[in-house]
């Protein structure tokens, strides 16, 4: 009888052990839909982009963080981990240093040479690049799963997701103002409608005039902005910088953005982060374009 007794607790320690190692392991998906697999939560983050650095902390992952890009500076704890490069360089020195269990990149924003030299560093690697303003929650519940943080990671983007949606209900359906949104003046850039950006122009039930081309990112002709005739301009600026971002449009007086007041300025903080941020920016968008509909000149941000 003692010996069946054993044989059972034994096996009930083996469960329980298969179970704990079940329970260590993490595994999900990335922003591209690559598998990401680690042997136990992430411990030792480094973040290689801004964005990234504000989804780690909003999903509970913030005393994991041991390196981030310059410019990582929200929450204001981001400010306070070392920094591993920036746009023109990596420290892959201090990289190594660090021991990271995980890499967070950003393809879109780091250089083809950045992404090969972590390649090669043979880490678990997510990519952080939501392609639309859903997928930012969706985004913090599967770093929430790789840092085992995932009851504040579904918080979060509960969170966010509600709001969104408020936002969507309000203004989604309200009758469409044509849009250029102004990502740089010099040269001229905007977004197409698979951008992020295209997303909450289409939130706010604004229509992108260059919505429909090819590239994400595509360089414009001031003539060719003057033809699509937007009813407003929106632009992502620093601040004390609008003025040298309507640089291009001083001269025509009767650019409709300018003659009725309807430019909507935003903090590039506000809008060109995908995180739950983005709303705020979103939100002054939105409200913007319902000051253009009802012929009213946009308030100051």
């Amino acid at each position: 009888m003692r010996r069946v007794c054993r044989w059972v607790c034994a096996l009930g320690m083996l469960a329980l052990g298969h179970g704990a190692m079940a329970q260590a392991a993490a595994s999900t998906t990335d922003d591209d839909g690559r598998v990401v697999t680690l042997a136990r939560p992430a411990q030792r983050i480094i973040s290689f982009a801004p964005h990234a650095t504000e989804l780690i902390f909003a999903a509970g992952g913030g005393a994991q963080l041991v390196g981030t890009m310059r410019y990582s500076d929200y929450p204001e704890a981001a400010k306070a981990v070392p920094i591993v490069g920036d746009a023109h360089g990596l420290d892959l020195e201090r990289i190594a240093s660090l021991q990271p269990d995980l890499l967070v990149i950003w393809p879109q924003g780091n250089s083809a040479a950045q992404l090969e030299r972590l390649r090669a560093l043979k880490l678990p690697m997510f990519h952080s690049e939501p392609h639309s303003l859903a997928q930012i929650g969706d985004s913090l519940r599967r770093l929430g799963v790789l840092m085992g943080t995932s009851n504040i990671a579904s918080k979060a983007a509960q969170a966010y997701e509600t709001e969104l949606q408020a936002l969507r209900a309000r203004y989604s359906q309200r009758p469409p103002v044509s849009v250029f949104y102004q990502i740089w003046h010099q040269p001229l850039l905007t977004v197409n409608d698979q951008h992020v950006i295209g997303d909450v122009l289409r939130l706010c039930g604004g229509r992108n005039v260059f919505g429909k081309q090819p590239v994400l990112v595509p360089q414009v002709s001031v003539e060719a902005v003057l033809a699509a005739q937007p009813q407003a301009l929106a632009t992502s600026t620093g601040e004390g910088k609008l003025d040298e971002a309507l640089a291009p449009w001083r001269s025509f007086k009767h650019f409709a953005p300018l003659a009725k007041q309807a430019v909507i300025a935003v903090h590039g903080d506000y809008i060109s982060r995908h995180t739950p941020r983005i709303l705020v920016g979103a939100r002054r968008i939105c409200e913007g374009l319902e000051q253009v509909r009802q012929g009213l000149p946009v308030a100051a941000p």
